[in-house]
């Protein structure tokens, strides 16, 4: 028998507590046959005054992480998605893989999230020199940019808004991502990366792509992007971008 909904495969998706994007992000972009199955990590709606509060709160999301991985087991997915794009950076690519593979072996699922989504499309577009904008701290930052130097590209520019809590990143607002965007853009970079899973720039960025004449890759559609690419599902995404319909 085949689940009704889910013939064609189902994704299972961990995400902390806090988020409010990725369900209804991910939902809009799934196509027919395929079904997401969200499970909370647990984690505080804590003030992210200093960086240690922040490295604090990716700590907490490690822990809980497992937890959350199991409960979503128990509804069969084909494929992990994990939901918290920081996670999958935080202290470089070697500590990154090692968490990847820990719930791959797990769960005996492949597993992608957004640093690997985003690194697989920029290979796939040959793109080396990037510019990233993030809701995060200016320790996020340095994770971010050390996980895609390890991963050979060239980080130009950088740019976090330092959202004041979990919660609050899903208030960024357009206004915001446009002007961090003029900030981190130059003739020297190939592609401008969107960071953070609780902003919801997957339409902004196509507007943002044709007004700039160069790839605008949002965190949710990318990765949802590659999750599709991994189970053999050839859909293509609209609405997020010519370079993401074209991949």
């Amino acid at each position: 028998m085949t689940d009704q909904r889910a013939w064609r495969a189902k994704i299972g998706v961990p995400i902390p507590s806090t988020n409010t994007m990725v369900q209804p992000d991910f939902d809009d972009l799934r196509p027919d046959g395929v079904t997401n199955h969200i499970s909370r990590i647990t984690i505080p709606n804590m003030a992210l005054k200093t960086d240690e509060d922040f490295d604090n709160l990716i700590r907490i999301c490690e822990a809980e992480l497992g937890g959350a991985v199991d409960r979503v087991m128990t509804s069969e997915p084909d494929l992990m998605v994990i939901g918290i794009s920081s996670l999958l950076v935080w202290d470089g690519r070697e500590a990154s893989d090692r968490r990847r593979d820990e719930i791959a072996e797990r769960t005996g699922l492949d597993v992608t999230g957004g640093s690997y989504a985003v690194a697989a499309a920029l290979e796939k577009l040959g793109h080396k020199r990037i510019a990233i904008i993030s809701p995060y701290p200016q320790i996020a930052n340095q994770h971010i940019t050390s996980f895609f130097a390890d991963s050979g590209f060239d980080v130009k520019g950088f740019v976090g808004l330092a959202a004041a809590s979990p919660v609050k990143i899903a208030d960024t607002t357009p206004e915001q991502l446009t002007g961090a965007l003029d900030e981190v853009d130059s003739d020297e970079v190939e592609a401008l990366i969107q960071f953070g899973t609780n902003v919801s720039f997957m339409r902004q960025a196509a507007v943002e792509e044709e007004k700039r004449g160069k790839p605008v890759l949002a965190i949710n559609p990318v990765t949802y992007w590659h999750a599709l690419r991994m189970l053999g599902i050839e859909e293509k995404i609209e609405e997020c971008g010519k370079t993401l319909a074209g991949l």
